[in-house]
């Protein structure tokens, strides 16, 4: 539990992937946060929704910080780090910006959907219009503020699209029981493929 749970949360300060996140956890909910990073989001998810909340994540000065916000976090790599867990063993699992940088995605989204009721999903869209007009105009790797590094010190292995994880849901009988579409602090409603920077998904197993 946060050390700082006390205090308010003004959530017109806190960035919309997050808040649409927030706004998919109902309050009292167990949740896991794959590759967790600081702790943030799962702070405010204890602040906000009282969840029963821990993370994975491999790097250490991260899992420092997760620590000193009384975060409950293990180090490790998501790749391997779910064979510890139960079937079921929370309520969401949240792979928040951590999709596209694992090297075994499939294995990787199995795990998540076996120990997890339902799973959270966030990833850059690879085929934003900007990042279209750079590569057509500059003729070089894009970078936009989903995507702000540069090629040769990306953490990205996977350049997946919106569409490209609406056929992957499909072809794998994968329910998807919300989608969002941003651009920055902005819903997109038309044309996601093309004017969002990020998808967030709730998906599930189809029973």
């Amino acid at each position: 539990m946060s050390n700082n749970q006390s205090e308010p949360v003004d959530l017109k300060k806190v960035k919309l992937e997050y808040r649409v996140i927030l706004d998919l956890i109902p309050k009292g909910s167990s949740v896991l946060d794959l590759g967790c990073g600081d702790g943030k989001l799962l702070n405010l998810l204890v602040k906000t929704k009282n969840v029963r909340g821990s993370g994975i994540e491999i790097d250490e000065q991260a899992v420092r910080k997760c620590a000193s916000l009384g975060i409950s976090v293990s180090q490790q790599d998501i790749e391997g780090g779910l064979s510890d867990y139960g079937d079921k063993s929370f309520d969401f699992v949240i792979l928040n910006q951590s999709l596209q940088q694992v090297v075994k995605l499939e294995y990787v989204l199995k795990e998540t959907l076996r120990v997890g009721s339902k799973v959270i999903i966030g990833f850059p869209n690879f085929v934003y219009y900007k990042s279209r007009l750079q590569m057509v105009f500059d003729g070089r790797t894009p970078v936009t503020p989903s995507l702000p590094n540069m090629w040769y010190d990306t953490p990205n292995l996977h350049f997946l699209s919106i569409s490209d994880f609406l056929a992957y849901c499909r072809a794998r009988n994968l329910t998807i029981e919300k989608a969002i579409y941003l651009d920055g602090n902005r819903p997109v409603k038309i044309f996601p493929n093309f004017f969002a920077q990020t998808g967030i998904f709730l998906i599930k197993n189809r029973n």
